[in-house]
């Protein structure tokens, strides 16, 4: 029996794939707030709070090594999304 929340996911390609460094995903319920803290503390963010057609609310900025960042919220839709089978 599984237990609390949270999901892991890893992306399998055939050949290692070299052009954006690694992305990491933070799942924040309160994402547009979070961003503007960012900001306030002088954190550079490439994209604002904005809704994708995969209904998450994304943001997304660099770590100091260059590897992307993504500050999203989901809600239900992370582990239910309407086109889950």
């Amino acid at each position: 029996m599984s237990e609390g929340d949270a999901t892991f996911s890893l992306h399998h390609t055939d050949q290692a794939q070299y052009t954006d460094g690694i992305w990491v995903y933070f799942e924040v319920t309160d994402l547009d707030e979070c961003v503007d803290s960012l900001i306030a503390k002088g954190i550079a963010i490439e994209e604002m709070p904005n809704d994708k057609p995969w209904l998450w609310r994304e943001a997304r900025l660099k770590d100091p090594d260059m590897n992307q960042i993504i500050l999203y919220y989901a809600g239900a839709n992370r582990k239910n999304p309407p086109w889950r089978i």
